[in-house]
This record gives C-alpha cells, structure tokens and sequence, in this order.
C-alpha cells in the first residue's frame, strides 16, 4: 500500500475541501486520462484497486502513470462499534 515513509503524526485534521481542483487537471504524460467530475478524498486502497483494473485491462498494450499520492491518512471506525473504546 501506498504511504508517506515518514511524518510527524499518524492522524491528521481533517479540513475542508472547497471549490473545484485549481491544479493537476491538465494532462502531463499519454494520450489519454481519467478525471474526477466531483471532489471528495481517494483512498490508498481505492488507487490499487484503479491501478489493478487498469492493468489486467492494457495487459501489455499500454504504460499507466498514477499521478496522485494519499499523503492524507483517512481514518475510520467499522459499521456498528461504539465511538470511543468502552462499553
């Protein structure tokens, strides 16, 4: 999976997204991309999982490059648990 090697803390503040992406919205390598029309986090697992589907699909027709990095840790508890640790 993808992370940072290293940072200060684990967990970070959550924060605001606002408005549409003012950068990286325009093609630096290929011919073609794909481009998200709505905002909202991506997750390490959510980027294999594109990676994965992508590349059994060109197989060994084509070169993908993964410019984003989830350098934002995003943390949560399972469906049903208690918030906090006790009962």
């Amino acid at each position: 999976m993808l992370m940072p090697q290293k940072t200060k803390f684990r967990k970070q503040m959550r924060g605001r997204m606002q408005g549409d992406a003012q950068t990286g919205n325009v093609l630096s390598f290929g011919s073609f991309g794909l481009q998200a029309t709505g905002r909202g986090y991506v997750t390490t697992r959510q980027i294999e999982a594109a990676r994965r589907v992508i590349a059994r699909t060109l197989k060994r027709g084509g070169k993908t490059w993964i410019r984003v990095f989830p350098d934002k840790p995003i943390t949560k508890r399972p469906a049903e648990v208690r918030m906090g640790k006790g009962k």
